[in-house]
């Protein structure tokens, strides 16, 4: 066994330092998880060596049916043998026309949702620029709202809204007028702080005008699993109303069913102004996200916004076959259910560990455990990659080991993914327990 580790990490250094030479050296992931993989089906990778992993990660929320969802890709591999329309910009094409109605008959009208949807480029940070972009157009204001750890993407506006110091330390210019308020929960922080900020917005003499939008993620995927309660999301979205200053909810990562229902503003019973969606809309890992904007507030001028990408056709076929997972209600209910699942087996872990070494957070398939040891969580991940599991971290330190399989997960490989986090937990616990006295 030491003899196979020893080859693996002389074999991952290796790989290391090929990539070296010409990629640059802003990689992240592949630093902590450096095998090359070359195939996956839904909650297993493997790579160019033939090694299994099981997937914890979904490439960050973007792979919410797994990789390689087998309805979803033959609609796709049909869509290529019939040489259809790739890239349309945003001409008319039957691929988007029946992705818009489906979405419209599957996901809105059930839920009493009425919006414009707006195609602004693959990216999930294209999407936050446009909100943010039409917010102020709409306002005739220029500051935004944003919330401590939060992160919205890597683009100015996008950036200037996020929080975690890590990215922001990238952009080199300065950045655009956001006003930062405690997220629910943050050191004690509660409705009673957005009480205050409602009352210096009604203060002419307090030094803040109203602004223009508030942006938030109900639960901060980045910022370290931290989910907003109902009766704060609610007070958020009166401030909001009462000001004239539009809700946008960033549902890239913990939208598209991650914590249980399509959108995760639906628990608490809120209708944002402007919702962005990303990551995992296109169903595939395909680039693809959406600005989703109420009637009143779509004040687009015709190419007042575009980007060349925003017409990917191939996003739009894989992307209506994934909506045929929410005809009915039952992804949803087995999210519920691996997510008792999860909750059960980590609050067990939990039992054996020392009092306060580590707590639960998150909802749905986004949880996690925090550990009171800042850098436990990432010497945790390390241990679960190499027993075979893609594990990512997340929070202003590191601090949460951040599990985030496929919707999609078969019990079994579930269960076998949670025992390597249990083993690499334990196994560090046993790291730091004193050895026994021999009198």
């Amino acid at each position: 066994m030491i003899d196979e580790t020893v080859c693996q990490m002389q074999r991952d250094r290796i790989l290391i330092e090929e990539s070296a030479d010409i990629e640059s050296s802003v990689r992240t992931y592949c630093r902590r998880m450096p095998a090359p993989f070359c195939r996956g089906r839904n909650a297993k990778v493997w790579d160019e060596e033939e090694v299994e992993y099981v997937d914890f990660f979904s490439a960050c929320g973007s792979l919410n049916y797994g990789h390689n969802h087998p309805g979803i890709k033959k609609l796709v591999a049909d869509y290529l043998a019939g040489d259809g329309i790739l890239n349309a910009l945003d001409l008319r094409t039957v691929a988007k026309r029946a992705f818009l109605a489906d979405f419209d008959q599957i996901i809105l009208k059930p839920r009493q949702l009425s919006y414009r949807v707006q195609f602004p480029g693959p990216t999930g940070s294209n999407a936050v620029e446009a909100a943010l972009q039409l917010a102020r157009k709409v306002t005739g204001r220029s500051t935004i709202v944003a919330f401590t750890n939060g992160f919205h993407g890597m683009t100015l506006g996008a950036l200037a809204a996020s929080g975690i110091g890590v990215r922001r330390a990238g952009d080199g210019t300065v950045l655009p007028p956001v006003v930062r308020l405690p997220y629910d929960g943050y050191h004690g922080a509660d409705v009673r702080a957005l009480a205050l900020f409602d009352a210096m917005l009604d203060d002419p003499s307090s030094g803040l005008g109203p602004p223009a939008a508030i942006i938030l993620e109900t639960v901060q995927g980045e910022g370290g699993l931290n989910v907003a309660s109902q009766c704060w999301l609610r007070a958020v979205r009166d401030v909001a109303s009462k000001h004239g200053t539009l809700l946008i909810i960033d549902d890239i990562q913990a939208g598209c069913g991650r914590t249980g229902p399509f959108f995760s503003f639906e628990r608490a019973g809120v209708v944002p102004d402007i919702v962005c969606l990303s990551k995992s809309i296109s169903g595939l890992g395909l680039p693809m996200s959406l600005v989703l904007i109420r009637p009143q507030f779509d004040a687009w001028a015709p190419g007042e916004h575009n980007g060349t990408f925003r017409g990917n056709n191939l996003a739009f076929v894989s992307a209506r076959a994934a909506l045929e997972l929410w005809r009915d209600d039952r992804l949803e209910r087995e999210t519920a259910r691996k997510e008792r699942e999860i909750a059960a087996r980590l609050e067990k872990l939990i039992g054996q560990l020392p009092k306060d070494w580590a707590a639960i957070k998150g909802v749905g398939l986004m949880v996690g455990l925090e550990f009171a040891d800042k850098s436990a969580a990432v010497r945790v991940a390390a241990e679960c990659y190499r027993r075979g599991l893609l594990v990512e971290t997340c929070g202003p330190y590191d601090e949460v080991l951040k599990i985030m399989p496929p919707l999609t997960i078969e019990d079994e490989v579930l269960d076998h993914g949670l025992e390597i986090v249990e083993q690499a937990v334990l196994s560090m616990l046993s790291e730091h327990r004193p050895a026994a006295v021999t009198v």
